[in-house]
């Protein structure tokens, strides 16, 4: 699908790449955001804030880290809202855009549109979903990048590094059946490892064990 930004081509740059945070929960990725965009606001360069409307855990209006670090952002229903709210002004210099996963497809092209316009695109999000799968179109986002940052937390388990996040529900490992989107905070999910990542009633893999 072709997306056009008419009458926001008066300002043109050199620059134009899309740069991807991701990991699992309580990995570090909002805050390292909201540390890029507080970079490019004391280089007193403009960077607009976008995030999902589904998304209101903290607040309607910011980009929260679990440490309470913040940002004044956009929330938008659609990926392609993120254009029609830029077509009244001049190309910032970024776009940065929280939780990519909770995104329709669309947002593949959105991204790709301005960074192909000379901006300077950040997306940050879940590259897997609960059930350590790729998460909604964070893979096609990250196929296009040209430099991704992937964040580990800590396995609330055993402690080492932890890419995977793990869903509770009342106590108890989440369901491989249970939705994919269940938008909360820290009560809900845990970080975990490969080997604590528990998901009951997964399929089993070709080289598993019958």
């Amino acid at each position: 699908m072709v997306l056009s930004l008419e009458g926001v081509m008066d300002i043109r740059f050199k620059d134009g790449w899309i740069e991807v945070i991701c990991g699992s929960m309580f990995a570090g990725k909002t805050e390292e955001l909201i540390r890029r965009i507080k970079r490019i606001e004391y280089a007193r360069k403009e960077v607009i804030v976008f995030k999902p409307e589904i998304d209101d855990r903290y607040s309607s209006d910011e980009v929260v880290s679990h440490s309470n670090l913040r940002a004044k952002s956009i929330p938008v229903k659609k990926a392609r809202d993120i254009l029609a709210h830029l077509e009244s002004c001049n190309l910032p210099y970024a776009v940065a855009i929280d939780e990519v996963q909770f995104f329709d497809g669309e947002v593949v092209d959105v991204c790709e549109h301005l960074a192909d316009k000379g901006v300077r695109v950040i997306a940050a999000g879940l590259d897997m979903n609960f059930r350590g799968e790729p998460f909604g179109p964070m893979p096609l986002v990250l196929s296009r990048a040209e430099y991704v940052t992937k964040l580990q937390a800590i396995c609330q388990v055993c402690g080492d590094p932890a890419t995977r996040t793990q869903r509770i529900i009342n106590g108890k490992p989440a369901n491989y059946d249970d939705p994919i989107i269940l938008v909360s905070a820290q009560e809900s999910y845990e970080a975990r490892c490969r080997h604590c990542h528990d998901i009951p009633n997964r399929p089993k893999g070709p080289f598993d064990e019958r």
